[in-house]
C-alpha cells in the first residue's frame, strides 16, 4: 500500500501537468482539510482533480485555495481529498 503522504506529496509533480502559473514568486501556504479515504494499492492507478475553489488578494499577493482530489481507478471514493494553498505574487 502506498502511504497517503506519498499521495500529498505527487501535487508537486501532477498540478503542473493541469495548470501553468506565470508568477515571479509562488508560495506553497499549506494545506487545510487532508483526508486520506482509501489505501492505494502498490499497482493502483491514481488520477487528481483540481478546482480553484477561492481567490484572495492579500499583502503578499494573490493566495488561491485549490480543491484536489486522487480518484482511485476502480474505487467508489476517492483515496485523498484536501484543500492547497498558494500565494502567487
Amino acid at each position: 500500500m502506498a502511504h497517503g503522504y506519498l499521495l500529498l506529496s505527487l501535487l508537486g509533480t501532477l498540478m503542473p501537468q493541469i495548470l501553468e502559473v506565470k508568477s515571479d514568486r509562488i508560495l506553497n501556504y499549506g494545506s487545510n482539510k487532508t483526508r486520506f479515504l482509501a489505501a492505494v494499492p502498490v499497482d493502483g492507478r491514481v488520477r487528481l482533480a483540481l478546482t480553484v475553489q477561492e481567490t484572495e488578494e492579500t499583502p503578499a499577493g494573490l493566495r488561491v485555495t485549490y480543491g484536489v482530489k486522487f480518484e482511485l481507478e476502480g474505487a467508489p471514493k476517492p483515496a485523498m481529498i484536501a484543500e492547497i494553498l498558494f500565494v502567487y505574487g
